[in-house]
C-alpha cells in the first residue's frame, strides 16, 4: 500500500523552495518591515485576540511565515511539519529575522511523541492543512494532548463544501468530491501549485482526504475540548476556484458571482476542558 507520508513529503519537499522565493509568501516583507504579518494571520487577528506570552506549536507549519507572524505577536513559538525542506526554509526565514522558534521534523499524529504532552497553551492550524490527515478523529486526539488544560486550538481552514468541489469547472459549482471523510484518499494528479512562480514540478501525485464540519466539531467535543467559536467566511487566501472568484483589497478571494452561495473557509476555537 501507498504510504500517503512519503507522497505527499515528496511534493511538498519539492514545492518549498518555489514557495520561499514566490511573492504570495512575501518573505522579503518579513526582513524589511519588522512589524510585517503573514496574510493568513493579519486575517485572523480579529478573532485571535492578544496571544501574548503564550507557549504556542503551529502543526503543519509548511516555510514558516504563519509561525513567524504568532512568534511576532508574542507567543512563544514552535512549528512542526512532515516536510524537510519546508523546515529548511522556515528555519532559514526565523534566522534572518531573529527569531527563536523551534521547528521540528514529523507527522502531526506524532507530535505529542516528538514535543511533549500538555506543553502548550495554545495549537495554532492554518488553511489548507487537515486535508493532507486520513483521520480527523486522530487530530482531535493529538490537539487534546498537546494542549495544557484550558489551553486553546484556533484554526482558519478550507470549508469542507469548498474541498468537495471540482475546480476544473469555470461556470458552475460541482460537487464531486466527497465531503464526509472517506477511508480511501482522493488522488490529486497535477504539476502544479497555488503561487505564482515558474518552477517545473516532477512530483504530482498528492493524497488528501476531506472533513465534514459536523465531525470535526464532534471529534474535538469527544476528545475533551469545549467549542467556543464557529465563523465560516465566503473567502479564501488563494484563487481556490481559477476563473470563478474576484480577489478583494484584503487579498481574499471570493466568488464574483453571488459570493454568499460558498463558505469557503472557516474559522473553529476550542478551549481544553480541565
Amino acid at each position: 500500500m501507498t504510504d500517503y507520508r512519503e507522497v505527499n513529503k515528496a511534493a511538498w519537499d519539492e514545492r518549498a523552495p518555489a514557495h520561499a522565493t514566490s511573492p504570495d509568501y512575501a518573505l522579503q516583507s518579513f526582513v524589511e518591515d519588522p512589524k510585517f504579518l503573514s496574510h493568513v494571520v493579519r486575517f485572523d487577528l480579529p478573532l485571535l485576540g492578544d496571544i501574548s506570552g503564550l507557549r504556542g506549536v503551529h502543526l503543519q507549519c509548511h516555510i514558516g511565515t504563519d509561525t513567524v507572524s504568532l512568534a511576532r505577536l508574542g507567543a512563544s513559538m514552535t512549528g512542526l511539519d512532515l516536510s524537510s525542506a519546508s523546515l529548511e526554509q522556515a528555519r532559514s526565514l526565523a534566522g534572518r529575522l531573529g527569531e527563536e522558534i523551534e521547528f521540528v521534523e514529523g507527522e502531526v499524529y506524532d507530535a505529542v511523541e516528538l514535543l511533549g504532552a500538555g506543553r502548550f497553551e495554545l495549537v495554532y492550524t492554518g488553511v489548507g492543512a487537515l486535508c493532507w490527515l486520513p483521520s480527523i478523529e486522530r487530530w482531535a486526539r493529538v490537539v487534546s494532548e498537546l494542549l495544557a488544560p484550558g489551553g486553546r486550538l484556533f484554526v482558519r481552514e478550507g470549508h469542507p463544501m469548498l474541498w468537495s468541489l471540482d475546480e476544473r469547472h469555470t461556470d458552475a459549482l460541482v460537487a464531486e468530491h466527497p465531503y464526509f471523510e472517506r477511508p480511501e484518499p482522493i488522488v490529486d494528479e497535477s504539476g502544479e501549485t497555488y503561487v505564482q512562480t515558474d518552477a517545473k514540478f516532477e512530483h504530482t501525485t498528492s493524497l488528501t482526504w476531506n472533513h465534514g464540519l459536523g465531525e470535526t466539531v464532534t471529534a474535538l467535543i469527544e476528545n475533551g475540548l469545549a467549542v467556543t467559536g464557529l465563523a465560516e467566511h465566503d473567502s479564501a487566501p488563494w484563487e481556490a476556484l481559477p476563473g470563478q472568484m474576484q480577489r478583494d483589497e484584503q487579498a481574499e478571494w471570493r466568488l464574483g458571482d453571488r459570493p454568499w452561495r460558498l463558505a469557503a473557509t472557516y474559522t473553529l476555537q476550542a478551549i481544553k476542558r480541565p
